[in-house]
């Protein structure tokens, strides 16, 4: 029985990493007097770190011109990584990130039949609460019956920490759920967790591989829509 359908945040409801992170990200850098800039194409790799402090130390341990001690590069994360989160917030609130196809449909197909919604992220409460209102609307966590976020979860994906919690602040099983993701780390994570997985390709993983997956679409529209029929077909079968 699927009694959860639980969400990644970033890629999955919106394509948030190429066109908002990516983009307050540059702008944190710039306002720091930093020379920095993460183009497009220089954005990807750097996703494989989960987490946006995570992804900055990541691509300040490549450089030279960066605090040579660790103490004071992690110093330099985090006082950017809040600027980067106030960047982003600004961005969601003018309207310019929306909903990927299907999004919202599906969401509300699970408000109608009675199937719970989740948030399993590893990005923050800020800026989960700031795409959401702009999506959903202030009272967007009401839908919500479990809401995880970086805070709650600081063992970032691929580790199953975000799908646990949200398990267990649901009170159901992980043969009882479903998770969608974008990228291969999480799907790492809600496979670890027991749980199956459905995969909407984001930008930057587009040609990833996604063993493990009960289907792999474009996106939630794309044929053959992705539907709570689908999901529970996948669910009964066993696939992913």
């Amino acid at each position: 029985m699927l009694r959860a359908l639980i969400w990644d945040v970033d890629g999955t409801v919106a394509e948030t990493e190429r066109d908002g992170h990516r983009i307050a990200f540059n702008r944190a850098f710039a306002e720091a007097g930093l020379p920095w800039h993460w183009d497009v194409t220089d954005y990807g790799p750097l996703l494989e770190v989960t987490g946006g402090r995570e992804r900055i130390l990541a691509y300040l341990a490549g450089r030279d011109d960066v605090p040579p001690q660790a103490a004071d590069r992690e110093a330099l994360a985090r006082r950017l990584h809040p600027r980067k989160n106030a960047f982003y917030a600004e961005q969601v609130a003018r309207g310019e990130i929306g909903a990927r196809p299907g999004v919202r449909r599906l969401m509300q197909q699970c408000r109608d039949e009675g199937v719970a919604l989740a948030i399993a992220t590893t990005t923050s409460r800020a800026n989960v609460d700031a795409l959401f209102v702009s999506l959903l609307g202030a009272d967007w966590e009401r839908a919500f019956g479990a809401v995880v976020c970086a805070e709650d979860a600081p063992q970032k994906k691929p580790h199953p920490q975000a799908y646990h919690l949200a398990l267990q602040r649901l009170g159901v099983a992980a043969d009882e759920a479903f998770a969608l993701e974008d990228s291969p780390n999480g799907l790492a994570a809600a496979r670890a967790a027991g749980i199956r997985c459905g995969i909407t390709r984001s930008a930057y993983f587009a040609q990833a591989r996604f063993d493990g997956a009960a289907w792999v679409r474009d996106d939630l529209d794309a044929p053959p829509p992705v539907d709570l029929a689908a999901i529970r077909a996948a669910l009964g079968s066993g696939a992913g």
